[in-house]
């Protein structure tokens, strides 16, 4: 099945693609992995925020990731998703590929679930700092230096 990606500003977002988006990020962190926790930050609407996702032929949201504009200039991955029934098809790979590809050369962090730090490793990610448990789930901080 082929994937169509977008990428859109909170203000390019209209209200059922970013009720899908939010669906997707409940769905899985909230629901999923019973973690509850305010998924509504207040960083979805800021200017320089990135909304990153995938549909499938029918138009479904699949997978997702924001991309923050974090004080000195420095870009922060953050809610990388996959919907259940779309995982093992790559997905959060090409994601991620695709908000690399927008930050360009400038320092990426993000905060990863502990398991997933050989993913996030594979796209030129090193660990930045000590785990720590959030919500019940192990993370750990990395980063990306500038290309």
């Amino acid at each position: 099945m082929p994937y169509e990606s977008h990428v859109a500003t909170f203000a390019e977002l209209d209200a059922r693609t970013f009720h899908d988006l939010l669906r997707l990020r409940v769905d899985v962190f909230v629901v999923e992995q019973e973690c509850a926790y305010p998924e509504l930050d207040g960083r979805d609407t800021e200017p320089g925020t990135r909304h990153l996702w995938l549909t499938g032929d029918d138009g479904a949201v699949v997978a997702y990731l924001r991309i923050l504009a974090d004080p000195g200039g420095v870009a922060r991955i953050g809610r990388v998703v996959v919907a259940p029934a779309a995982r093992g098809a790559g997905l959060a790979g090409r994601l991620v590929a695709e908000a690399l590809a927008l930050v360009g050369d400038r320092p990426c962090v993000l905060e990863a679930q502990t398991h997933l730090v050989g993913f996030y490793a594979g796209h030129g990610f090193t660990v930045s700092g000590p785990g720590y448990v959030e919500d019940g789930i192990p993370h750990t901080p990395m980063r990306r230096p500038p290309a």
